[in-house]
């Protein structure tokens, strides 16, 4: 029989797999329960909470794309990185994070620590030499990373910092949101893997999902077993959903991957930018680090205005094709302002140490044709300059 290769068992997941009425794409099973084959003997799926044949599809799907031993499919995001945290944690332990992660991941980790049950200590994971001291000294129980993170797109040494976190006995897991086939958290040491679901690999702003998926097989029967009694697990119709979406991941993401370069190359030296975020640009400290963990830069950039907020509001107000939305991954184009919107939970003091100023903007660059984008963002960024003279000329 022909080995075929992993991508082409994602894209295929599920396909003529109905005995029944030899449908081509797997059916959607919305059924909520399942009958017992007889007194005492369940089926596979007796509860959709605790299992759904549609979800498992994803599941196995998800798990294939990244390389691990199993995925749990859960509501959302959010809740994949509570389903990670509460299942791999016992009272006392402590978490190492970025200090420029998620404004929705930072806010679980306050409010979670703020309950005593946990210690969460923020570390610069850009820095590997003293990230990784500070390791050595706190011995966290569970290291999580997010390279790039979000929105400043700082890169972090994954096979680094993975090998330090085991040194001292801890748990790697990696927010491989952003980077789905872009980057293999698992070979490079990480222990679980979290998504997004929402993002890249549904792809259609039309899901809220996530998922956590594991290198072994315990650590997979972990996760189902915590999804299921915290009743986390993520609908049927969602699932199939983004088994739709994960078909099209590859060529979506090629032209993501395409029309980022092609902006950055286009917008780099406009003078309104006072400073520009994207890991393919060789100035970018962590550009060699990526280039040696990903396949490619990423579709997601930041840049800072020189005219701060003003500059920013101008901008969101001059551009047609960048819709002002929170998220990242689907088929449009979106521009967000972190302060105010992805970031807002982060105290002002938060804000300050992960470097999230005013003036800062975040763009998921979409699938619309690269010379409308272009002509569309430079179109923001000449308002943005304008704004920033008439305040240059009233100071």
């Amino acid at each position: 029989m022909t080995e075929f290769s992993s991508l082409t068992r994602v894209i295929r997941a599920g396909i003529e797999t109905d005995s029944a009425q030899g449908a081509v794409v797997p059916p959607l099973y919305n059924s909520s329960n399942y009958t017992f084959a007889q007194f005492g003997v369940p089926r596979e799926f007796d509860y959709t909470r605790s299992g759904n044949p549609t979800r498992a599809i994803l599941g196995d799907a998800l798990a294939e794309l990244e390389g691990g031993a199993g995925a749990t499919i859960v509501a959302t995001g959010m809740g994949a990185v509570t389903l990670s945290l509460l299942a791999l944690l016992n009272p006392g332990d402590v978490v190492a994070y970025p200090h420029d992660c998620y404004g929705g991941s930072w806010r679980v980790f306050e409010q979670l620590g703020a309950k005593g049950h946990y210690t969460f200590v923020a570390v610069d994971f850009s820095d590997t030499e003293s990230a990784a001291a500070q390791l050595r000294e706190l011995k966290p129980n569970l290291v999580w990373l997010e390279t790039p993170s979000n929105p400043l797109l700082r890169i972090t040494d994954v096979a680094a910092i993975s090998a330090v976190g085991h040194e001292v006995g801890a748990v790697v897991v990696a927010d491989n949101t952003f980077l789905p086939l872009v980057q293999r958290p698992f070979e490079l040491g990480v222990d679980v893997i979290v998504h997004s679901v929402t993002k890249y690999l549904n792809g259609h702003s039309d899901v809220v999902q996530g998922a956590v998926i594991a290198k072994t097989q315990s650590h997979a029967d972990l996760f189902n077993w915590w999804g299921n009694v915290l009743g986390l697990t993520a609908s049927p119709a969602d699932s199939h959903l983004v088994l739709r979406g994960l078909r099209t991941l590859d060529v979506r993401l090629q032209r993501h991957l395409e029309n980022a370069e092609a902006v950055v190359d286009a917008i780099k030296d406009h003078p309104a930018i006072k400073n520009l975020y994207f890991p393919g640009l060789k100035t970018h400290p962590g550009h060699e680090i990526a280039a040696k963990q990903q396949s490619s830069f990423g579709a997601m950039l930041s840049f800072e205005l020189v005219g701060g907020e003003d500059a920013a509001r101008r901008f969101v107000e001059a551009v047609d094709l960048f819709s002002l939305a929170e998220s990242l991954g689907g088929t449009e184009s979106l521009v967000a302002h972190p302060a105010t919107m992805t970031h807002a939970s982060m105290t002002p003091e938060a804000q300050s140490a992960a470097g999230i100023t005013a003036g800062l903007l975040r763009f998921s660059i979409g699938i619309e044709p690269a010379e409308d984008l272009i002509a569309d963002i430079t179109a923001g960024l000449d308002a943005a300059k304008q704004a920033a003279e008439v305040l240059e000329t009233v100071a």
